[in-house]
């Protein structure tokens, strides 16, 4: 089983774009924790929707993927993440969204050769 996680961030109007840079540089430092499958965490900013409007202000993406809830459960209490999250989001974000669930079985194959049809052609 594969779990997949997703959160949307939404900053203040107030946080400097650099404080924004530095928290997705961070971000991306947790695709090396070991309950990560082969690092597969992605940090997605700005925002290419259109029209903007319907990203509804959230400015950066992040998606992880995970063998199971346990893997989840370990990547969130990680002294690494509580690090990221408490210096860099909650003293500045005005809204976050979080939605994880388990890749479908009939799915996991899609994925598998997805991934590795990616790493073979480049």
């Amino acid at each position: 089983m594969t779990v997949i996680h997703i959160v949307l961030f939404k900053f203040r109007a107030d946080v400097p774009m650099s404080h924004k840079e530095e928290f997705i540089s961070e971000l991306r430092t947790l695709r090396h924790l070991p309950c990560v499958v082969k690092n597969l965490l992605f940090v997605g900013s700005p925002s290419i929707t259109t029209p903007v409007e319907k990203s509804q202000g959230f400015e950066i993406s992040l998606v992880s993927f995970h063998h199971d809830a346990q893997a989840l459960e370990a990547y969130q209490q990680s002294k690494e993440h509580e690090r990221v999250t408490s210096r860099y989001l909650w003293d500045y974000k005005e809204d976050v969204v979080r939605f994880d669930f388990e890749l479908p079985s009939e799915d996991e194959g899609v994925l598998r050769a997805f991934a590795k049809s990616w790493t073979s052609d480049s």
